[in-house]
């Protein structure tokens, strides 16, 4: 018995140990998958050694400053802002083995990730900006942020570009009349589970969060008036035309002037009116219309 006792504490010992091992390694990988694609930016801290004829000739920390620059041992400046681990090591190579050492070798690990940061704005408990040493997924950054508010609404949207700024109503709109952008169903994904719009994010996202009812409509809908069977709001997706619109909204009624198509879209300078012939559209005869968020498409009635 007690011989048993002995192995099985022996045993539980062993596959602590290896649990333990396998824990690391994961994380060590994923910082190494981190560190290797990364690229610096201002206030980095980069630990670097250098050896060469068999010793340590210098170990310290570099800290990347406004300008892009590290001061690296010897050397002096160097650029390093933009530059992943790999590329500046290159670049600290060349000129030690040029001017001061034979075969030198150049270690570099990060110490402190200061621009790998990430915002998250709208409904949630704590927006902000946040300084991770990971690659977050949109769930990381809203559990960061203290999770979603009740009146939330169904979507969330991923801006690029517009970081270290409060996020606004009007910022969505610029963005998707510029360049769609990423948007994730927070339906599925906070309320089914469904991980499938789980996605990575990039160094400098915003998350946006809009309160339930506060998106204006006019950023992310279509509007089908007039001659169709089932008039009404549609959802802008990417790469929705005049014609296809008016399909999902059950197709032309009877009596209806499809030769005769309005499209109605504001501008920054204004309201613009378009004109198409859908008729000639279903032949063949004139390319459809992509359609932008907050078109009207208005199909008169017939004449006769």
């Amino acid at each position: 018995m007690q011989r048993f006792l002995k192995y099985y504490w022996l045993s539980l010992i062993f596959i602590s140990f290896l649990f333990t091992l396998f824990i690391s390694g994961t994380r060590n990988c994923a910082a190494h998958e981190i560190s290797s694609a990364y690229r610096l930016g201002p206030e980095d801290v980069v630990v670097i050694s250098i050896l060469a004829g068999g010793e340590e000739q210098v170990t310290k920390d570099m800290v990347v400053g406004a300008n892009g620059h590290v001061n690296v041992p010897f050397i002096g400046k160097i650029k390093a802002a933009g530059l992943t681990m790999e590329a500046l090591e290159k670049a600290i190579i060349r000129p030690l083995e040029k001017d001061y050492f034979v075969a030198p070798q150049v270690h570099l690990h990060i110490k402190e990730y200061q621009s790998l940061q990430f915002f998250i704005s709208g409904a949630v408990k704590n927006p902000g900006k946040y300084a991770l040493n990971f690659i977050p997924t949109i769930m990381d950054l809203i559990a960061k942020a203290g999770g979603v508010m009740p009146e939330r609404g169904n979507l969330a949207y991923i801006l690029r570009g517009v970081a270290d700024r409060k996020i606004t109503d009007s910022d969505i709109k610029e963005s998707i009349s510029k360049k769609e952008p990423m948007k994730v169903d927070l339906l599925k994904l906070l309320d089914e589970g469904n991980m499938s719009g789980n996605i990575k994010l990039k160094s400098g996202d915003t998350v946006y969060i809009p309160l339930g009812t506060k998106l204006n409509q006019t950023t992310t809908k279509v509007y089908v008036q007039g001659k169709v069977k089932s008039p009404g709001v549609l959802d802008y997706q990417p790469g929705m035309t005049a014609l296809s619109a008016c399909i999902m909204a059950g197709g032309f009624a009877k009596f209806s002037a499809a030769n005769r198509a309005i499209i109605i879209r504001q501008t920054q300078n204004g309201t613009k009116t378009i004109k198409l012939n859908l008729d000639k559209v279903i032949s063949g005869d004139l390319p459809d219309l992509p359609l932008k968020p907050g078109d009207r498409i208005h199909i008169p009635e017939s004449w006769l």
